[in-house]
């Protein structure tokens, strides 16, 4: 409203100079004239769309500038955690005063070149943050909103000191309208249940992430919004007892309690995992008698995984193994030679020869939290011999890291991390480049939707969007 007014002020003045231009002296019209000019350049700012699913791009153009106008475009997030994120790109205005974000290249910031998403991939803790941050979102029935801002000039800090140009305030969302949220406390089982709208029944996910722990929902959240029920299982807990008593029983659970709901349709169930999570899926798909998914996706883990063990025993024996472990010049802790060499014994990993159903493992060439490209060569020989390579792909991306997430999501090179062995709060090196990081989690979310969608459904459900 402000700004509005601002240029509607220009306008009259402009009026006010035409209609006076005999009632002044020709040196003060002068100058009144230029400031008039200046004034009545009301840069207009545009996002399309406004809100969206966090995977859904969305197009920013700047207009009404003057020609070859300097400008840098910034976002600004103020996380759950209470603390701000920011990314900007420099431009340079065309001949007719506009920047298209989608089309023209940045010259400077958190990223260069043309690209699209730059404002949200790039995202980085503002100076003075505290150190080891991470952005998640624990609450996905809010969204994340993002301010995006124009300031003259180009600009590398001091954004909070000085006025915009412009401003839009966009929301980016994991749940689509219509996606049901259904907290799971069943048989022992905890968790979170999301389902499309409709009537199904919908093909289903089993949901798993790492060894950070907890309940982690949005990835969940955004498999449902593009048609699957997911659930999104909590299995490490701040709970030890909980957690240490937790074996194969357990995850078999989850996989029936999904796979019994009205809405699903039992024939048509995948597990995904990442990390740990992977180890946990590439188990289930082996060796579960009574769980039997119509096909896998494992994320940054690795099939080294002591065989008919809880998870206290599983830990056990990875914490004899810790000792393997690195630390860099930044007191960043490295882990990716916990499991090497990779063992030959055959209780010390999982059988993927054993496996009947289709396999998707994703793997980061540059992740130093596990062993995840070694392991894979593996996997692939043992599936070669037993054979049942065909029902193997696997997605490799040069300098990514090991947290490959959904699209968008800012690359995190190192950040805290507390262990489940004993508890320690250390800073885990994650690995991974942000340009190459980010265009893995866009290529990598985009083929694991196109794998589930050929497994799980016989037609392609149309595209998700807000």
């Amino acid at each position: 409203m402000i700004f509005r007014s601002y240029c509607i002020l220009a306008q009259k003045t402009a009026r006010v100079l035409v209609s006076g231009r005999h009632q002044l002296p020709t040196c003060i019209w002068l100058s009144l004239r230029r400031s008039a000019s200046s004034m009545a350049v009301c840069p207009v700012l545009s996002v399309q769309p406004t809100r969206a699913l966090v995977d859904e791009k969305f197009q920013i153009v700047v207009r009404n500038l003057h020609p070859k106008q300097e400008v840098t475009v910034h976002s600004l997030h103020h996380s759950e955690d209470k603390d701000y994120w920011e990314a900007f790109g420099h431009y340079t205005s065309d001949e007719n005063g506009t920047v298209t974000v989608m089309e023209d290249a940045s010259r400077g910031g958190t990223y260069t070149g043309t690209e699209p998403m730059g404002l949200l991939w790039s995202l980085r803790p503002i100076p003075g943050s505290r150190h080891g941050l991470r952005m998640r979102k624990r609450n996905v029935l809010s969204p994340m909103v993002v301010n995006i801002s124009v300031y003259k000039g180009h600009m590398n800090q001091g954004f909070s000191e000085e006025a915009a140009l412009a401003t839009v305030v966009t929301e980016r969302w994991y749940l689509a309208p219509g996606v049901q949220r259904v907290d799971i406390r069943e048989q022992g089982v905890k968790g979170t249940l999301f389902i499309p709208p409709g009537p199904g029944p919908f093909p289903a996910v089993l949901d798993m992430w790492g060894g950070g722990g907890g309940l982690v929902e949005y990835r969940a959240a955004l498999l449902a919004s593009h048609g699957f029920v997911a659930l999104a299982l909590e299995y490490l807990t701040p709970n030890k007892k909980r957690t240490l008593d937790i074996e194969t029983r357990y995850f078999e659970t989850a996989y029936h309690i999904l796979q019994s709901l009205p809405q699903v349709s039992s024939d048509r169930v995948a597990v995904l995992g990442l990390s740990f999570g992977a180890s946990v899926t590439l188990t289930l798909a082996a060796y579960s008698k009574t769980a039997k998914p119509r096909c896998c996706v494992c994320i940054s883990g690795s099939h080294v995984h002591p065989v008919n063990k809880t998870l206290f025993e599983i830990f056990q024996l990875m914490n004899q193994s810790l000792a393997k472990s690195r630390i860099d010049e930044n007191n960043h802790v490295i882990w990716r030679d916990v499991i090497l060499p990779i063992p030959t014994e055959p209780d010390l990993k999982v059988d993927v020869g054993k496996i009947k159903c289709p396999l998707l493992v994703v793997i980061a060439q540059d992740d130093q939290n596990w062993a995840t490209v070694e392991s894979t060569e593996d996997m692939e020989q043992i599936m070669e011999r037993s054979g049942n390579r065909h029902l193997l792909t696997v997605l490799s991306y040069p300098d990514a890291g090991h947290l490959i997430e959904p699209p968008y999501t800012p690359h995190i090179r190192f950040s805290n991390f507390i262990t489940h062995f004993n508890g320690e709060k250390v800073i885990m090196l994650w690995g991974g480049q942000t340009k190459p990081h980010a265009d893995a989690q866009e290529d990598a979310w985009e083929k694991i939707l196109l794998f589930l969608q050929k497994h799980l459904y016989q037609d392609i459900p149309p595209e998700a969007k807000l």
